[in-house]
């Protein structure tokens, strides 16, 4: 019993220690970047994540952290890391979007209204906020389908027929954005440039001479991942993405030229 007990001082001690230790490389993080040692930052920040696991907060320091370091492509991935975690944070948001400013050549977006629209949606809680607004809306859907069954008057009984078909709507809808919003954390179908330029081309090859098709993308650009192929042959890239660029342009990229999100 004593035994038991010593086991279980030792492993409570070891947690909190842990717990200090990962605040502390927070808190080391913050005071390089106040101390303008953005690299450190970075490197801090990094740690932080790996042991503390993933933060929404500090994916944006991070990515603070690169921009100050005139990264952009890595500044974008973490900004968009912090967003695909908590759409609700504001700060990402608007750091990202002026980051987004900053890229040469920037492609234009040509994303639908209701597309648009939905991420604007979606931005409007963090995941635990369409939760529980989702079991709220179960609830009121609940309440509607009891109105209509066991109501005896039948101004009532309507209002629960159809407004259970209008919460039926909203809660179907309110289960997608939970869903996605619970599983983009861990989606890895996106990616963003990081090195000054890449070509993208029409084969996962590299070009063997000047008069092949190629593309140049800028860092910071960000992409779809549709494919991948290995392709151990080629001297110069050992993998490629096939990529969509705003829902239109395919091609085939460099793995080592761009990071996924």
């Amino acid at each position: 019993m004593k035994l038991k007990a010593i086991i279980l001082f030792i492993a409570i001690t070891a947690g909190i220690m842990t717990g200090d230790a990962q605040s502390s490389t927070a808190v080391k993080a913050d005071s390089a970047y106040n101390n303008e040692d953005y690299i450190l930052a970075a490197q801090l920040y990094q740690q932080a994540i790996d042991s503390e696991g993933l933060s929404s907060e500090l994916y944006y320091n991070l990515g603070n952290s690169y921009f100050r370091q005139g990264k952009l492509g890595k500044a974008i991935i973490n900004y968009e890391r912090a967003l695909k975690i908590d759409p609700s944070n504001s700060d990402a948001e608007t750091n990202l979007n002026f980051v987004k400013t900053r890229i040469t050549d920037a492609p234009e977006d040509d994303s639908s209204f209701l597309s648009n629209l939905h991420s604007s949606i979606v931005s409007t809680f963090s995941p635990d906020a369409w939760a529980w607004l989702t079991f709220v809306v179960f609830l009121v859907l609940c309440g509607t389908i009891a109105l209509y069954i066991f109501s005896g008057n039948i101004m009532l009984r309507k209002t629960g027929f159809f407004g259970g078909f209008v919460v039926l709507i909203v809660f179907i809808y309110l289960m997608v954005i939970s869903s996605q919003t619970s599983r983009a954390p861990f989606t890895h179908d996106t990616a963003v440039v990081i090195v000054p330029t890449t070509n993208l081309s029409s084969t996962p090859r590299t070009p063997k001479n000047k008069t092949e098709k190629t593309v140049s993308v800028h860092e910071g650009t960000k992409v779809e991942i549709v494919d991948s192929v290995l392709t151990p042959d080629d001297p110069v890239a050992g993998k490629w993405y096939n990529v969509k660029i705003n829902n239109s342009t395919r091609a085939w990229v460099n793995a080592a030229d761009v990071e996924k999100i």
